[in-house]
This record gives C-alpha cells, sequence and structure tokens, in this order.
C-alpha cells in the first residue's frame, strides 16, 4: 500500500477511534504497548504521548518505514497476526485499531494476543460495522465491490481465549472529508479491496468515478457516516 496515501486519507478515518481505544491504558497506566497493524503510526504516537513504551508491528514494510521516522523513540517490528514474534508475557496493553477485519482466523488471533500479555494486561481492538461504513461502501457500490463478510464475533473469541471484563463499545461518527480528495486516496492507497480499480482502463475509472460522486453527493456537506466496534478486556 503507498502509506502516504493512506495516511491522508483511511489513517484520519481511523484516527476517531484512538482515544477511546487507548482509554485502558490510561486507567492502567500500561507500559509496554503493542501497537499491532500499526499502519502509519497513529495509535504509536497517542500512546507515547501517555508515557507508554510501544512497539509496533505491522506486515507492511512502507507503513513501517513511515511509522519509524515520524515515532523514533517506539520499537518498529515486521509481524502480523496470529503469529507475533514475542515471549511469552511480553506487553502490560496491546491495541488494535482496525486490524482484526484484516485476520482470516480471529480465535487464533486473539489468543497469541492474550499470550504475549502478562496477567492484569489489556486488550483493545477496532473494526468496522460494515453494514454502516459509508465512506468506504459508496466506492464499493461504484465499482460492483462485494461488501465483505462481518467480522466474526470478536467479544466472543476474546472470552474463549481467557479475557474478563469484556464489552463492545458502539461510536458512530460523520467523516466530513473533500468527495474528490476522498476518492484519489482511497485509490492511490491501493490494498487488497480497492487496489483494482486503479489498475482498470482509464474510461471505467471515471466511469466508476462518476457512479461514485453521484452516490457520495449527499454526504458531501455533512459527512460521511460511519460507524466502529471496539472490545475491550482484561487477561
Amino acid at each position: 500500500m503507498d502509506a502516504d496515501a493512506y495516511e491522508r486519507g483511511f489513517a484520519r478515518l481511523t484516527a476517531h477511534t484512538v482515544d477511546p481505544l487507548l482509554n485502558l491504558v490510561r486507567k492502567s497506566r500500561a507500559i509496554r504497548l503493542l501497537d499491532v497493524g500499526c499502519g502509519t503510526g497513529v495509535v504509536t504516537g497517542a500512546a507515547i504521548a501517555l508515557d507508554a513504551e510501544v512497539t509496533a508491528v505491522d506486515s507492511d514494510l512502507d507503513m513501517l518505514e513511515l511509522t519509524a521516522r515520524r515515532h523514533p523513540y517506539a520499537t518498529v517490528r515486521l509481524a502480523a497476526l496470529p503469529e507475533l514474534p514475542f515471549p511469552d508475557e511480553t506487553f502490560d496493553a496491546a491495541a488494535g485499531n482496525f486490524v482484526i477485519n484484516h485476520v482470516e482466523d480471529v480465535p487464533r488471533a486473539v489468543d497469541e494476543l492474550h499470550r504475549v500479555l502478562r496477567p492484569g494486561g489489556t486488550l483493545a481492538l477496532s473494526w468496522w460495522n460494515r453494514q454502516e461504513m459509508t465512506a468506504t461502501s459508496v466506492i464499493a457500490e461504484a465499482a460492483g465491490i462485494t461488501v465483505p463478510p462481518p467480522v466474526p464475533d470478536v467479544a466472543a473469541a476474546m472470552r474463549e481465549a481467557g479475557f474478563g471484563g469484556v464489552a463492545v463499545d458502539t461510536m458512530r461518527w460523520h467523516h466530513r472529508v473533500g468527495l474528490d480528495a476522498w476518492w484519489t486516496d482511497v485509490l492511490a492507497a491501493g490494498g487488497p479491496r480497492f487496489g483494482m480499480i486503479a489498475e482498470l482502463p482509464p474510461e471505467e475509472i471515471e466511469r466508476i468515478r462518476q457512479e461514485y460522486l453521484r452516490l457520495a453527493e449527499p454526504y458531501a456537506a455533512g459527512g460521511f457516516p460511519v460507524c466502529a466496534l471496539l472490545a475491550h478486556g482484561t487477561r
């Protein structure tokens, strides 16, 4: 993926959940935090500001390089769920901002996060409610891309892994962004879902863009309504 384009587009969208995601870090005064699926380092930067010692992991080298440049005090590692290169009970907290929705085996990934957390450590994971994700659904509908299936029950996986006090919060907001800028940055970022649009013939790309603008126009003033879910619990 193009990390700079992702930063201009998706990272600003996902930043809305960073404060709620780190609430458990604030409450537990966690020192060692794992930012899993760190992307461009939005969570990493916020956690460092809370005086956390952050290890940031991602499977994309461009993302990691951007995070390393912006946050030189973080430890940056190439890694991805469901296998993490850390000993048991390494971290006081783990946070994953919109990474669990990209994991094929959610229970196995949650088991791995349980393994690397110390007893009493906290876990917080956010993901999209895809039925209320207007910001991307207008592009998907314009391009005829099928909406992915719902994310498996993250809370159930956490309870099964041994986490206690598991709860899921629902967050809704409006993502205010220029329609042209959103289109440009989503396509430029690439990725498995929308990257294929940029590979189409120019006339087909323009046809999809015009259809996207038609579908997105009702949200031009007030922003795209979006919804995220956040599961949290204690090891």
